[in-house]
This record gives C-alpha cells, structure tokens and sequence, in this order.
C-alpha cells in the first residue's frame, strides 16, 4: 500500500487502536470504531473515475506488479499494511457482516447496505496498480488470503459475493493486457464500482476445469463461444464477466460483458453461499471481440486456478475459526448434570482438534500463498492447502453443529449456516483469485 500522507495518519491510527492502554482507560471501543470509520472513508477517497467499458484509444502501457522482495528468514509475522488491512476488516466483519449475514442467506442476495459499505471499503483498490486508481504496489497472494480470512468470518457467503470483483480486478491486472487494464481497472476504483465475477464450474460429474466442455472458436471478427456454466457468483447482476473456454486445446479466459447477445440466466440456488446469489449461465454463440481473450500469450491457467484455490482456503479458516470462537464461550456457559459441558473429555477433545486444525489449515495456506508471492514453485503446497482445507473445513461445520446440539439444527445460531457454506469448500472450484 502506498506510504502517503493519509496512509501513514491511517497506519498511527491503527497503532493507537493497539494500544493495552486503552484497556485500563476504557477507551477500546470509541477509538477502534474512529480508526474504523476513518480509513474506511480514507479509502473512498481515493476513488476518481466512473465507470466507462468503452475501447480506450491511448491507453496507457501494460502494468505488471511486480513480487515482493524475498525474505530469507520464514516469517509469519504481518507487515504493517497487512495489520492495517485486517484491522480494518476484523471491524467490519463484526460490525457489519455478522448481523447482516442471517437476512442476506434468507434473501439469496447482499442487502444494500452491506453494498453501499463494501463499496465504501474500497477493496479492488488492494488489487489495482496506482496507474489505474489503485493503492496495490505488488503482487501480494499472502494480503489476499488474509482478506478472505477475515471477511469470512463475517460470514462466509457475503465474503465470497464480495469478493468476486475483487477476483476479477486481480486477473486483470495479473494478466490483462495494456488496453484492457486501462479499459476495465479504472472502473473498479469509481464511486459506483462494477458486479463483476468469474465463471468456471460447469454442471459436470466429476468436473475438472481443466478440462471444459465451454468450447471457444475463432471468427473473422474476434471468437464465439457455447457452453453452459453453473455456481456463478453474483451472475444475475454481473456487468462484466470472466467465463473460462476451451479455445484451440486450451483453457482460456474471456472478459464478457453484461447485454452481450447470446447470454442467459438462470437461477440455481445451492446448499450453502446463500448470500452469493450463485445462478446458471447459459452460452449460445455469443460474438466477441478479439480483444475479449484475457491477456496475451503468457497467460497461466493453472496459477490462475491455483490462486482461486487459495482464496477459497481462506475464505474456509475464516469460517472455521468463526465456529472456534462461537463453540468455546457456547460450551463453557452451557451446563449439563451440574457442570459446563466443556469439562467433558469428549467435548474438549473436540474443540481442541478444532483448533489444530483451524491452524493447520492457515499455516499451509499460508505457506502456499508466500511461495506463489515470491515467484516460487507452489503447485504443490497449493495442492496440499487445497486438500487440507476440503477435508477439515467440512470437518470443522460437522463439529459445530454436533457441539452446539440441537442448537446447532436451528437457525437461531450461525453455526447450521456456517456448516452449509464450509460444504462448498470441497465442490466449487472457480469463481475467486487471489
């Protein structure tokens, strides 16, 4: 993030905010909400263009962000920008997603208020290179993961919604080329930010994205593409849209937008992300442009799928460290035959195995993420990220719901809810990049 002016009163704010001191004085809760409100508005600020998707003429050369300087020590420790971040969205997920989250999973959609305060947010802002309206200075994996943690937390189906244009600026600014970035970016830094989102899975047995039944075909003018998508997020308020094809044996992304002939939408209501609004999207022959192919010739689709896969990582210890907090306060108070049921072996065994592998799942996650920021090879521990968080993520809302009882059936707690969002981890595969 850039170390401006507002940047840096931002940064003394949120020291101030981490001071033991206020503690004793009484003081967390008004300075936490002033650091709050402060560089959430500090952020709008930054926003300076309204959304145009018209060709631009002379725009200006292809950004690449560049990576990180490589540390040689392991440190997980967070810099002061990603302390900054997570401060930011630890508050704004407590205050206000977690109370919105109920009647956005009932609805199937985000409330306008959760809309009007994530746009205030500013989070494509993380994503976009100054050039183009943004504060991102360098590829950061790591900060991404960490968004995702901590906006799940909040709640997981709202996070995935509102981390869809984020997913989408990250692509083009990783991948697009110099027409495109100044095209679509500026866009994501407005007032009135677009719907974007990514569409991959397909209603498939055994779907694998990189093998996609969408097929792509050269023109005269540009490509036609036919196939059928299923679990878009946000899909029936999309304005732009990153659908994956197969064009010429290769899996390719192409940048659609809204109203392009050819496009149909259908609801297609799932188990869990109830807030998503996922829906099916139905391709027949829709015309593109031959600037519509994302990127050039250094496109990478598996980095691409690889940084979707931990983005859903995060977005599963947020969640699962979200049923960690709410089960350990739940068991201590609750009684049974005189004494809290906590005291029970079989019961804090449980929310001790929670909690390793609540951990487990970001140290890997986390590892993968630091590799694939440094330019390491990551396919690997972005494998074994995924595989973990599949597994224990479900494990995690299984766990919630058998601590919680017959409270955890009912919709007065979160945790039913949380378990029905963790069972997405494991069948969605696209839709997010970090």
């Amino acid at each position: 993030m850039t170390r401006d002016p507002m940047g840096l009163a931002l940064a003394m704010m949120n020291r101030l905010a981490g001071n033991p001191l206020l503690d004793r004085l009484g003081l967390r809760t008004p300075v936490e909400r002033t650091a709050y409100h402060g560089t959430r508005t500090g952020f709008r600020t930054l926003a300076f263009t309204a959304r145009e998707f018209r060709r631009v003429k002379n725009w200006l050369p292809r950004k690449h962000l560049p990576k990180p300087h490589a540390s040689d020590l392991f440190d997980l420790s967070l810099t002061d920008d990603q302390r900054m971040i997570t401060d930011l969205l630890g508050c704004y997920a407590r205050d206000e997603l977690r109370g919105a989250a109920a009647v956005a999973d009932e609805a199937g959609e985000i409330p306008d208020g959760i809309s009007k305060s994530a746009t205030d947010l500013g989070l494509a802002l993380y994503a976009i290179p100054e050039e183009f309206g943004g504060v991102a200075e360098h590829q950061s994996p790591v900060t991404s993961v960490l968004i995702a943690e901590h906006l799940a937390w909040g709640d997981m189906g709202l996070a995935t919604a509102l981390l869809a244009p984020f997913s989408v600026a990250q692509a083009i600014t990783r991948w697009g080329t110099g027409e495109q970035q100044s095209r679509y970016l500026p866009a994501f830094c407005g007032e009135q930010p677009p719907v974007a989102t990514i569409a991959i899975d397909e209603p498939a047995p055994l779907f694998d994205p990189l093998t996609l039944q969408t097929a792509a075909r050269r023109t005269s003018t540009g490509y036609a593409i036919t196939g059928l998508k299923n679990a878009v997020i946000r899909g029936e308020h999309a304005e732009l849209l990153l659908v994956a094809a197969e064009l010429e044996g290769q899996p390719r992304l192409f940048i659609i937008e809204a109203g392009t002939p050819g496009i149909s939408i259908k609801a297609d209501p799932a188990m869990g992300l109830g807030a998503a609004g996922t829906v099916r999207l139905q391709l027949e022959n829709v015309k593109l442009p031959a600037d519509a192919l994302l990127g050039d010739d250094d496109f990478d689709y598996q980095c691409f799928l690889d940084c979707g896969s931990l983005l859903r990582c995060g977005l599963a210890i947020g969640t699962s460290q979200a049923i960690l907090d709410y089960v350990v306060p739940y068991c201590n108070d609750r009684e049974a035959f005189g004494e809290p049921i906590s005291h029970r072996q079989s019961v804090a065994f449980m929310i001790s195995n929670l909690a390793i592998e609540t951990d487990s799942m970001r140290m890997l996650t986390w590892r993968a993420a630091s590799r694939l920021e440094q330019g390491l090879p990551a396919r690997r521990e972005t494998a074994l990220a995924r595989l973990l968080c599949n597994e224990k993520a479900m494990e995690a809302g299984t766990n919630g719901v058998q601590l919680l009882g017959g409270h955890g059936f009912v919709k007065e707690h979160p945790v039913e809810r949380w378990y029905r969002d963790l069972r997405s981890i494991a069948t969605q595969t696209g839709g997010l990049h970090a």
